[in-house]
């Protein structure tokens, strides 16, 4: 990846990448759906509760990145910024403020569309669960992998965190699904907007980048999709179920 088309420091110069020769899309049969900017209508469902706190976790992302804290100490950070007068929230706040993030639009359609043709659908992301299991239900996604907050015996934050999704490392939950559903890769599509939806990208037989915020992913992506209506991916999603072999 060339450093010159990042915006903050290039995290795949520190991790390895994957070597294995992408295959050819196949006959579609699982989409695996990032979900802030993607399903959410919102960049980071992170960042929008940093937002509603009034606090940045710039730092952090930094030290994250250049590979200087872990997926937990990172989630540690950042639970350590939410407080509500100086003082402990509890899970149910972070409800409330996730309860006022939409769906993308068109997410809907698209999703009912993959359903109609028997094509499972998952969302694979290192945001929020209180989000993603929201707009799962309401979707009707047949799987939900996303990162969530502990808390007390009342509800209290701990301030420690459950890693399911690694935000660097996508691809690994995609070879775990992949292999309990027995799908293979070609016959997977990924859809995401980041440079951290490269690694999920890179193994599937088709990556969508729909309406991505950094170069990188836009270089690695089969096709590029702008605009916040996920229904204008349909199209190619009908050519992978129709004629795998003319969806490039």
């Amino acid at each position: 990846m060339n450093q010159s088309i990042c915006k903050n420091f290039c995290y795949r110069k520190n991790i390895k990448k994957n070597i294995r020769v992408k295959d050819e899309p196949g006959e579609l049969k699982l989409v695996i759906f990032d979900m802030d900017g993607v399903i959410a209508d919102t960049i980071s469902s992170w960042k929008y509760i940093h937002n509603y706190f009034g606090c940045s976790n710039e730092k952090s992302v930094s030290q994250y990145l250049q590979g200087k804290i872990t997926d937990e100490e990172f989630i540690k950070k950042d639970v350590s910024l939410w407080k509500e007068n100086g003082r402990p929230i509890r899970k149910q706040k972070l409800t409330e403020i996730l309860s006022r993030v939409s769906v993308m639009k068109g997410a809907k359609e698209c999703v009912d569309f993959l359903k109609k043709y028997g094509v499972k659908t998952a969302i694979v992301s290192a945001g929020l669960d209180i989000l993603a299991e929201r707009l799962g239900k309401d979707l009707k996604i047949d799987y939900i992998f996303a990162n969530g907050i502990k808390t007390d015996g009342n509800d209290f934050l701990t301030g420690e965190g459950i890693v399911r999704v690694r935000l660097m490392y996508k691809d690994k939950k995609i070879k775990e699904l992949s292999e309990d559903l027995g799908i293979a890769f070609k016959n997977i599509a990924a859809v995401g907007n980041s440079c951290f939806d490269i690694p999920m990208m890179e193994i599937c037989g088709f990556g969508i980048a729909f309406n991505p915020g950094d170069d990188c992913v836009k270089k690695e992506a089969d096709v590029i999709v702008e605009g916040f209506d996920l229904s204008k991916i349909i199209p190619y999603f009908l050519t992978l179920i129709t004629n795998p072999n003319q969806s490039g």
